[in-house]
Formats: C-alpha cells, sequence, structure tokens
C-alpha cells in the first residue's frame, strides 16, 4: 500500500498549519515512514486510515526489538500519535488508533555533581600568569557562583554586571531575563579580567564590545570553547568524572540545596518554571534571592567560617 500520499499531506499540515520548523517537520515525517516500513516488512498491505492498534502494538514491539533507546523509541511513538491525530483533523480516521498506546518510561540520567574540594581543584589548574587564564578563571567562578547555562556565559552583558550590588542580569531560554546574586569570589575574578586583560584588549570588535568575556580576536566565545576549558581543567585536576560546563550548574543548585537553600529560590536562579506551578509563580524577591545564595553557598560559608577563625587567633 502507498503511505506516500498521506505522508506528503503530513508533511504539508506540518510546515503550514502547525508552523514547525523544518527539522522538526522532517523527524515526524521518519517517524511515520518507519511505521509504513514495519508494515511493509510484515507483510501488512494496509492503508494509513486501516491500521489498528495491534498493528501499531507490533510497531512498538520490533522498534524494542531492533534495539532503538528508550528516547528513540519515545521519539518515533510521539511522531506516530501526531500523525494519526492529523488523521483524525482531516476526518480521514474516526477514531485514533494510539490513544492506548504507551511510550517507554523514560528514565532520567543523572548528571555528574562536582564537590567543592573537586571544584577548587579545578580552579586551581589555571594559571592566572597569562591574560586567557585570568579570563578563563572569571569563567568558571561565575558558572559556580550564578549556576549559568553555557549560552548564558557567552552571551553575559558587560552592561548586565552590577558589580557594587552584587547581582547580574543574565538572559535565559526564549530571550527571559533574571536577576541572580553573585559572590564576592567571582566578583573579584571578574574585576581582575575586566579591570586588567579585556581593558587592555585592542581588538575588540565593535559588534562584540558589550559581550562580557571575550577571546583574543575581541569577539564572543563559543560554547564549544567553554566546553574545552571545561575539559581541560578538569583533565589537570584529575578528575575522573564527565565534567561539562553544566556540571557547574548542576552542582552550583545541588550545594545551594544541600546546604538548606529554599528550593524556590534556587528554581528562580537557575531560570526554572516550577513544576507545580504555572501562571501564578511567584518570583521571590532580590533580597532574599540575594541573602540565600551569600549564606549557602559553600564559597561564601567558608570565608565566613575563615573570618571566624582569623579573629580567634
Amino acid at each position: 500500500m502507498n503511505w506516500t500520499p498521506i505522508i506528503k499531506g503530513f508533511y504539508a499540515y506540518l510546515k503550514l498549519e502547525r508552523g514547525l520548523s523544518p527539522n522538526s517537520v522532517e523527524n515526524y515525517v521518519r517517524d511515520v515512514q518507519k511505521l509504513a516500513d514495519y508494515l511493509e516488512l510484515h507483510n501488512y498491505d494496509v492503508p494509513a486510515k486501516e491500521v489498528s492498534s495491534t498493528h501499531l502494538q507490533g510497531f512498538v514491539k520490533w522498534i524494542n526489538e531492533i534495539g532503538l533507546g528508550a528516547n528513540s523509541q519515545a521519539r518515533i511513538i510521539s511522531g506516530v500519535k501526531a500523525f494519526y491525530k492529523f488523521l483524525l483533523v482531516e476526518d480521514i480516521i474516526d477514531d485514533d488508533p494510539t490513544a492506548i498506546l504507551d511510550s517507554p518510561s523514560l528514565q532520567k540520567k543523572i548528571p555528574e555533581v562536582l564537590n567543592y574540594e573537586e571544584i577548587q581543584a579545578m580552579l586551581a589548574t589555571i594559571d592566572l600568569s597569562h591574560d586567557h587564564g585570568v579570563r578563563n578563571r572569571a569563567m568558571l567562578e561565575t558558572l559556580y557562583a550564578c549556576g549559568l547555562r553555557v549560552s548564558e556565559l557567552i552571551t553575559l552583558r558587560l552592561s548586565h554586571f552590577y558589580k557594587k550590588v552584587g547581582f547580574i542580569k543574565v538572559i535565559g531560554k526564549n530571550n527571559k531575563e533574571r536577576i541572580v546574586p553573585i559572590g564576592e569570589e567571582a566578583i573579584k575574578h571578574i574585576s581582575f579580567y575586566i579591570d586588567g586583560v579585556r581593558k587592555l584588549q585592542k581588538n575588540i570588535h565593535k559588534d562584540h564590545a558589550n559581550y562580557l568575556f571575550l577571546n583574543r580576536r575581541g569577539k564572543k566565545l563559543s560554547r564549544i570553547m567553554i566546553f574545552n576549558i571545561v575539559k581541560e581543567a578538569a583533565q589537570l585536576a584529575e578528575i575522573q568524572k564527565n565534567v561539562s560546563p553544566h556540571t557547574f550548574r548542576h552542582s552550583f543548585a545541588t550545594h545551594l540545596v544541600e546546604g538548606g537553600a529554599n528550593l524556590k529560590a534556587v528554581q528562580d536562579m537557575l531560570g526554572h518554571e516550577s513544576i507545580t506551578t504555572t501562571e501564578i509563580y511567584t518570583h521571590l524577591d532580590t533580597e532574599y534571592l540575594r541573602s540565600t545564595i551569600l549564606n549557602f553557598h559553600p564559597r561564601n560559608q567558608r570565608k565566613r567560617i575563615e573570618g571566624i577563625d582569623e579573629v580567634y587567633e
């Protein structure tokens, strides 16, 4: 049975009516084509509108047997469900055969977490005698101090660094802005970079002048460069964990929560929306956010302890 005309109709629906990106459209079409291939392979000569739940259950079993991972299986099933919703919308079918189709349960991978000593060890590997070392130390301090995504770090604006009040403004996903407190250690290293290396840099590109962290050509850094900097520091510190820039973000959140920080405050600082709330989600007062991070971040806790020790010595 030739599925080509109906798949072309689905393609047009996704592109024109749903307004999906070309990549998304191609993925949906590819998923439906897999179903058509399965039916042909198993000699089921049925048109799309006559596919039953029994056919679909066999298809799900098949994509599992050929060794596809749970995430891939879930995506394919999602694509097939979207296809049959399209058939319903177009009045090609009266009942949706995918209604009782279950996706495989997806186990969330637990990200690696660095303890405070491991982060210190990574930071200690950076050679501050070089200009790029001063910049790299400031960047890693910022990642850990504020829990930024790598995309947020490389687009951090010079004009969004509020040194006197101890905050940075972050442009997150979907251009959502948030204010994040930043501790003294990160402020110190950012200031070293701004007042020294960056101030003396002569080749800053005019279109990139407001980005805080720049490469040697005076332009915004790339994501891959941040990954390489983090990977090199982890390797030099002889850390065996799978470390990436996101490891700093996850460690930031984990350390705050373990230290007793309010979960909503941490979610707000990370730029996450609450799972249990929608439009009525309330952002916490910025002073409370500031006190949360300064009270519970390991850098600040240790500075207070060291200060108390100095008083009693």
